[in-house]
């Protein structure tokens, strides 16, 4: 059995990973500061306590798992985030994988999944997005993740680390078993905020730009179910262990659905009406990003399972329904 280090393993993508990962036969070993991760997403495996800034942490924790791969996700990931605190981003997202890197290598531990973004992309000239494209990132979180791919290629350079970056489009959905799903405080991500606005936790949703040139005004954006990213990641994982050359592929639906339809979906599937409130645009946020997968799919053989927006939509409901059962059958905007 095969140790996978996840870092990040705590927080909502990890965890899906490392269910898809024990799942697959791995071990995966969770390493997380727990500063945005939560201890009870951590069930697949044990948990590792440290941070990836930090390199003592991380010679403990080589030393000790001895991983044969890593999966990294460990970072910050919020556009808004980045534009109001980049350096926070780039000690984080820059450093840490730095650190990651150089333990990566004072171990001759060979083989790295990076959790990658659209963001890399920038404002693309055309959609849907091919893995060839431009990169040009309009934000420090898109930045730093640009710089994260091009460190993946000097390590490989210098120490021979194979690597796979994942460039996924927006993250959506829970685990359709029940045992994992999205919560982050503050809640940032649309369709959390969509389900909780109408549970009436939330007194509406915040449209950030109704002025976009799309059909309703609001950005487009390519949602794919948690569930299927994790499956890609462990399809990464054996594209290495198959002695695979490193690359990078675009994970997504390759369909775009505006903000306005995604509170519509919200609406259908909760059966409960949803307020919102138009606010201004948010800066380093483009337009339109949809992806091509077709290369993951062909390549590495994925097939995403919950393509469907209302599938994905579903499976959250259900989880912040069991969550807060109190709060599901009111419909206080109806």
């Amino acid at each position: 059995m095969k140790t996978i280090l996840v870092t990040g393993g705590a927080g909502f993508v990890g965890s899906h990973a490392c269910k898809a990962l024990a799942r697959a036969g791995y071990l995966p070993v969770s390493f997380d500061n727990l500063e945005r991760g939560h201890e009870w997403a951590v069930q697949w495996g044990p948990l590792e306590r440290g941070d990836v800034r930090n390199e003592r942490d991380l010679r403990r924790v080589f030393e000790v798992r001895r991983p044969w791969a890593v999966m990294h996700f460990a970072g910050y990931a919020y556009v808004g985030e980045s534009v109001l605190d980049p350096i926070k981003y780039y000690d984080t997202n820059i450093g840490g994988t730095a650190k990651l890197l150089g333990t990566c290598a004072a171990f001759q531990c060979g083989n790295i999944v990076v959790s990658s973004s659209c963001a890399t992309y920038g404002t693309p000239a055309q959609v849907p997005l091919k893995e060839g494209d431009p990169q040009n990132p309009i934000n420090p979180y898109g930045y730093s993740k640009l710089v994260v791919e091009r460190m993946l290629k000097d390590a490989e350079t210098a120490y021979g680390i194979r690597h796979v970056s994942l460039r996924y489009f927006n993250a959506a959905g829970a685990d359709p078993d029940g045992e994992l799903g999205e919560l982050h405080e503050p809640e940032t991500h649309l369709i959390p905020l969509v389900i909780l606005a109408a549970m009436g936790r939330k007194p509406f949703v915040k449209i950030f730009g109704d002025d976009y040139p799309t059909p309703d005004g609001t950005c487009i954006r390519d949602y794919v179910h948690v569930s299927d990213l994790a499956d890609a990641h462990v399809s990464a994982i054996d594209w290495l262990a198959a002695g695979q050359p490193s690359t990078a592929f675009n994970l997504g639906i390759g369909r775009g659905h505006s903000v306005g339809e995604i509170v519509r979906a919200g609406e259908r599937v909760t059966g409960l009406r949803i307020r919102m409130q138009i606010c201004p645009r948010r800066p380093g946020d483009p337009p339109i990003l949809i992806s091509d997968p077709s290369r993951a799919c062909e390549t590495l053989g994925w097939n995403p399972r919950f393509p469907d927006m209302d599938q994905q939509i579903e499976t959250a409901w259900r989880w912040f329904r069991d969550r807060w059962p109190e709060y599901s059958c009111k419909a206080e905007y109806s």
